[in-house]
């Protein structure tokens, strides 16, 4: 629904202003009722407040709470009358209308109160969506009932009765003063300002008139209602009996259409309302000012951010109405940090009387927000409103009242201010705030000199507006402020339409399978938004509010069904894309100014300067003799007959309507809510009745245990039920980006996406762990629960009652293979908290549970950790109530086994984001046991790379194999260089795999060798680069849950005999040898088509087991003519060959042609760079190099092409050879030439040495 449209029921409904006028107060025949649920919480704000005196808590289950003085109790308020009874298209509900009229019951005041009218406006939200609004206006009456005021002297002698028990005088005698009553002044008993005489005191009892209203036209109502009050408290009677103007608002009144003003008489002046059309903003008449004068600009921006991510916020003030809205009374006393709140961690806590916000943690900033920020701030201020908010508003309010009368020039048109550039400074001279004020201004970058007081009706300055020229300020802000915020989100969604995914089948099987539907391709849309957008964006389209936008914008693909504001929306986009042709600044973050701000305003102007329709006068009525009379001060008891009903053809209406008026726009109306044909309709709207009646509050009236066991209930379930869908989602994020990768199987849903659904998975958490606490403790209840268990563990251990070691397993390995795998990890939940806690940089404990959360998922213990924690039924039984969720078997288990299914995908939230940390890892070198691993003599090293970063050399003491070493974060670890220094007698080593594990997250990876290190062995290599892989674990069954995999055969890359010759080498034929270059190249093309932050390893696609430079190792190997017996040819040496033939040709300059020779000098440059490398990397490592280097700088077509046609390759390699065959080469070389639109980057353990 609109902002502040709104539709009413279903049917065909009368376009009629207003639907009821209410009358709500104290029924004297049903007498003093109290209300339980406002003395409930009058009681416990009570409590809270005297802290430990004793409380009568007899008293309070029945309502009457005696801590508060009876003038300060509330009481049931009734609706007295409704006109008319009831309208089949909006049904009257009895029971939400007086609680929203009357949110606090009756208050009692004497002659001594203030007893200033309050107006507040509420809205209705039935099961189906649509709205109906209610403006109130409530007033005070002099209680006339001889019983009611007995009843309340009654009520006074019992209290002062038990106050003298409460407060009596201590033993010395002396009276000691007593704060009672949260007043702050020292009570002795009976005191003028709470107490009541009835021989001298007048009572008064609040009552409110209330019109219901299928459209919030706020200032009409308002304007309707304190005429009829001013109309009651006036010495004059009015002009007509009051039943003649309520008569002529519920019936003679028509709503104005979309694009249309309208004009009818109130008791004492005219009233003015005016409807936007249907291609300008929604209705919204509650003037925006309010807001930024209460909390300035900056907090609004922060409520704004959290309103949209679908934060809780918590209103805080003292006239916050308590029960009914998410708002806590202050008595203005408290000290917020004795404010116990559940949920901490994602609550915004809007303290309104003190104009500041408390926002919750890890908060994302709102895109291009300071720029916002000052487009808002410039609006405000040229209406004279400081951006920071008046600190005390309704001093500044006057203030600058009188310094717009007083100081800015009048040209006496409308009150216009003329439009001299004033200094901002004369302008505000007056405000108290100025000093804030110009430091936010110079921050901002405005210049302090040339604000222009903007002129208030630029275009129209000959238009005579029928409205006041408060009313035309209001809705002239108003409008500014919202195209600006308008504006910010077509810029930022300007091309969402493309993303959204329309359903295959039909409207009806759609709409009963949209909770399993896709709707929206989010990873696409992320992945064009500028970069700042991202932490923002990525929540936003989690919302609950962004899921329903997009499900309307499936469910009305033609213009004409449209929802009224999403066809605001989309014709606003479309003009934006139209602007940028070809969408140039679409993918920049470069802020856009609102430039429909002249054209809305002059809309509103036009419509209030020329009135299009004027309501029929109030007429008498044809009421009985003796009717119509009434008392001044008290409201009267109208006329039902004349009320009940409205004319029976409605002719007034009719004959001044205009004809456009009778569209089928009324029966739209009131459908707007959903887009569907009526069967769907009426079916869906079923359903909604069917869950309502399951989930429908109780009526507050009825507060029995067994209600609030119900209620309870229903909200487990419902936490239940979220978090079978949230693992659901966050499964289905994660595999379906597996199973599109068919290819190579490294797939993450990594940043933004990732960490917003972890991040709402760990509000999840608190949320359950924040049900039914005992007690709150600290800002995150999950940290608490886990400290606490921590404790008890240790006391446990202590006393010496067990071991808490955590589960060593496989403890009873066989000795002889200790030294070929590591021992494995320990699961404790224990060692993982001390983990978290030794991380300086987490300093809060709502960031130190979302810490412990992310790396139980990357460890998959998320499930077995939690049912560890909670397998404590004493410590759970000790913090948390009986009704709690935690302490629903059933319903614990089964979040457990959602949890469980979180093992089914590899996560990394906790390495990609806590990147600065110092983490533990440990190294296992595995050699040969057959060839003499033991008389190894040199002084072997090792360096370790990732996606992070590199460690320095590590030097490993001789026959040391397995060490531990601490460095910051590497990230997913991708090689390890390792080598030796070729020191003493038997300086040759042959290395199996090296393993790396991260002690924290409990990563293995693996990194196979199977190769010789050592001069004259294999290829006289004294240092290798390998590449790992990560291990994945095995799946953890009870007996055997240990995070390191039993050892697994190295991979059976084709050299990793250990006798090796190029003879032994399997031979391929020259299709499996196409193939595997295609399949390698084909997993790099694949690689950068990935968004930038899902990308795996590239250096794995390069140097892996499959990668390029193995597969073109094969395509240089097919053919090699065998060497004499026991003397080993490697590829390296035919290039050799190859340089030295072209270096002396070019000597010889004889060169065929220029391009050909650019390739030559290249490749010869490259090969002698290699060979000049200090690094002793051997033959193969060479070539690894220039297939590598080769990759970076698209070379490696040109240098197969080059080296097909050189003679070496006539005498070093068969005639079968594929090097030798110009078709199969002609096609390599256009496989390769695909690899030269991208830009690869390699990693520096690759290319150390090299400065080419």
């Amino acid at each position: 629904m609109s902002g502040g449209g709104g539709g009413g029921g279903g049917g065909s409904a009368p376009s009629r202003f207003a639907d009821y006028f209410v009358i709500c107060g104290l029924d004297t025949e049903t007498g003093l009722e109290p209300d339980e649920l406002s003395a409930l919480c009058q009681y416990i704000q009570a409590s809270k407040a005297r802290n430990g005196a004793s409380p009568f808590i007899s008293s309070t289950t029945e309502g009457e709470n005696f801590e508060q003085t009876p003038l300060r109790r509330t009481f049931k308020s009734k609706v007295l009358a409704r006109y008319p009874e009831n309208v089949e298209w909006n049904p009257f509900d009895q029971d939400a209308v007086g609680m929203l009229c009357m949110p606090k019951g009756l208050a009692f005041k004497t002659q001594a109160d203030p007893r200033e009218p309050q107006f507040h406006a509420f809205i209705i939200t039935r099961e189906d969506g649509s709205r109906t609004f209610g403006f109130a206006l409530t007033f005070y009456e002099e209680v006339t009932s001889k019983q009611i005021c007995s009843a309340m002297q009654t009520l006074y002698h019992m209290h002062n009765a038990e106050y003298d028990v409460l407060h009596a005088p201590p033993a010395d005698g002396q009276d000691q003063s007593s704060m009672e009553d949260g007043e702050g002044t020292p009570g002795t008993k009976l005191q003028r300002f709470n107490s009541y005489d009835i021989s001298r005191d007048t009572l008064y009892v609040s009552k409110c008139i209330c019109l219901i209203t299928p459209m919030s036209f706020m200032k009409a109502c308002r304007n309707v209602l304190e005429q009829l009050h001013q109309a009651v408290t006036s010495p004059q009677p009015p002009p007509l009996p009051l039943e003649s103007y309520i008569y002529n608002v519920l019936y003679e009144v028509p709503l104005p259409p979309p694009g249309r003003s309208l004009k009818f008489s109130g008791v004492y002046g005219p009233i003015i309302c005016q409807r936007p059309s249907t291609n300008e903003l929604p209705l919204f008449d509650f003037p925006v000012r309010e807001v930024f004068e209460l909390l300035g600009v900056e907090n609004v921006f922060q409520l704004f951010t959290c309103a949209l991510l679908e934060f809780q916020i918590l209103l805080y003030s003292q006239h916050a109405p308590v029960p009914y809205l998410m708002g806590l009374h202050s008595n203005g006393l408290d000290d917020r940090s004795k404010l116990e709140l559940p949920q901490e961690a994602n609550l915004c806590f809007v303290d309104i009387d003190n104009h500041f916000i408390e926002l919750p943690e890890d908060l994302p900033q709102f895109p291009n927000k300071l720029e916002f920020v000052q487009e808002v701030s410039e609006i405000l201020m040229a209406f004279g409103i400081p951006p920071e908010g008046n600190l005390h508003c309704s001093e500044s309010a006057s203030k600058l009242k009188r310094l717009r009368a007083s100081e800015l020039v009048s040209d006496k048109r409308n009150g216009n201010i003329a439009g001299s550039p004033l200094h901002s400074y004369e302008l505000l001279k007056e405000n108290e705030t100025i000093a804030r004020l110009q430091a936010l201004v110079k921050r901002t970058g405005v210049s302090l000199e040339k604000l222009e007081v903007r002129e208030d009706s630029s275009s129209n300055k000959d238009l005579k507006v029928q409205c006041d020229e408060e009313e035309l300020r209001i809705y002239q802000l108003n409008i500014q402020i919202r195209e600006v915020f308008a504006n910010r989100f077509t810029q930022m969604f300007a091309d969402y339409e493309v993303f959204v995914i329309q359903p295959s089948q039909d409207k009806e099987s759609w709409f009963t399978n949209r909770e399993q539907m896709q709707n929206f391709d989010k990873a696409s849309f992320l992945s064009d938004q500028p970069e700042p957008y991202l932490p923002f964006l990525s929540r936003f389209l989690e919302t609950q509010m962004f899921a329903s936008f997009i499900d309307n914008k499936i469910m009305c693909h033609d213009d004409d069904d449209k929802d009224p504001v999403l066809r605001v929306f989309d014709s606003r986009v479309d003009k934006i894309r139209l602007l940028n042709v070809r969408t140039p600044t679409l993918r920049t973050s470069m802020y856009q100014k609102c430039t429909t701000v002249d054209e809305a305003e002059k809309a509103i102007e036009l419509r209030l300067a020329k009135i299009d329709h004027t309501a029929v006068h109030p007429h008498l009525l044809d009421m009985k003799i003796g009717q119509g009379k009434y008392e001044p001060g008290f409201f009267p008891k109208l006329q039902s007959d004349v009320l009940s009903t409205g004319p029976a053809s409605n002719k007034w209406t009719k004959r001044n309507a205009p004809a456009q008026w009778r569209r089928k726009d009324r029966q739209k109306q009131h459908t707007e809510h959903l887009r569907l044909d009526n069967d769907q309709r009426e079916k869906y709207i079923q359903e909604a009745r069917n869950m309502g009646s399951t989930i429908r509050q109780p009526k507050l009236s009825n507060l029995s245990p067994s209600v609030i066991a119900q209620t309870n209930w229903k909200f487990v379930e419902g936490l239940l039920k979220e978090c079978r869908n949230k693992t659901k989602r966050m499964l289905v994020e994660k595999m379906g980006r597996e199973a599109v990768e068919l290819g190579h199987g490294e797939v993450n849903i990594t940043g933004v996406e990732e960490n917003t659904l972890i991040a709402s998975l760990c509000d999840l958490l608190e949320r359950i762990w924040s049900h039914g606490l005992q007690v709150k403790q600290g800002k995150s209840a999950l940290w608490s629960h886990l400290i606490h268990y921590q404790e008890n563990r240790q006391r446990k251990l202590t006393s010496g009652s067990f071991s808490t070691s955590g589960i060593l397993l496989d403890s009873e390995r066989r000795k002889s293979d200790a030294s070929s795998v590591m021992s494995p990890l320990r699961i404790s939940l224990i060692q993982d908290m001390r983990h978290i806690q030794n991380i300086g940089e987490i300093k809060t404990d709502v960031g130190k549970a979302r810490a412990w959360v992310r790396l139980s998922m990357e460890k998959k213990l998320l499930s077995r950790h939690l049912k560890q924690l909670l397998s404590d039924h004493e410590l759970t039984k000790k913090l948390y109530k009986r009704y709690a969720f935690l302490r629903c078997d059933d319903e614990k288990e089964q979040f457990l086994y959602h949890l469980l299914s979180f093992n089914a995908v590899d996560y990394f939230c906790f390495t990609n984001v806590f990147t600065t940390i110092l983490i533990p890892y440990h190294i296992l070198i595995v050699p040969s046991k057959k060839l003499g691993g033991s008389m190894f003599t040199a002084n072997p090293w090792i360096c370790i790379s990732g996606e992070l970063g590199e460690t320095q050399i590590l030097q490993i003491p001789r026959n040391v194999l397995e060490m531990t070493f601490e460095c910051q974060n590497l990230g997913k670890l991708t090689t390890v260089q390792i080598g030796h220094d070729n020191s003493g007698l038997y300086a040759k080593w042959l290395v199996e795999y090296v393993m790396v594990r991260n002690e924290i997250t409990g990563h293995t990876y693996k990194f196979p060798c199977g190769r010789w290190l050592g001069k004259g062995m294999d290829d006289g290599s004294l240092e290798r680069v390998l590449v790992g892989e990560l291990l994945t674990s095995q799946p953890e069954v009870d007996e055997r849950p240990c995070r390191t995999p039993p050892l697994q055969q190295s991979p059976s890359v084709i050299r990793r005999l250990v006798t090796i010759s190029p003879n032994n080498k399997p031979k391929l034929n020259t299709g499996q040898i196409q193939e595997s270059i295609g399949e390698a190249v084909n997993g790099i093309v694949k690689h950068f088509h990935k968004p930038e932050k899902e990308r795996g390893s590239l250096t794995l696609l390069l140097c892996g087991e499959c990668g390029l430079v193995s597969a073109l190792e094969q395509a240089f190997q097919h053919g090699f003519k065998s060497p004499r017996l026991f003397k080993n040819v490697f590829i390296w040496d035919f290039l050799e060959k190859a340089q030295t033939y072209y270096e002396t040709l070019e000597q010889n300059e004889v060169v065929p042609e220029e391009n050909w020779h650019t390739r030559a000098r290249n490749f010869c440059r490259f090969v002698t760079a290699i060979n000049n490398t200090p690094r002793n990397i051997g033959k193969d490592g060479k070539f690894q190099m220039l297939v590598c280097l080769g990759a970076r700088d698209h070379l490696l077509h040109h240098w197969i092409a080059l080296l097909a046609d050189c003679p070496i390759t006539a005498h070093m390699y068969e005639d079968v050879a594929l090097i030798k065959d110009h078709t199969l080469v002609n096609s390599l070389i256009r496989v390769l030439q695909t690899l030269q639109e991208f830009n690869i980057t390699l990693e520096t353990s690759l290319v150390k040495g090299i400065d080419i």
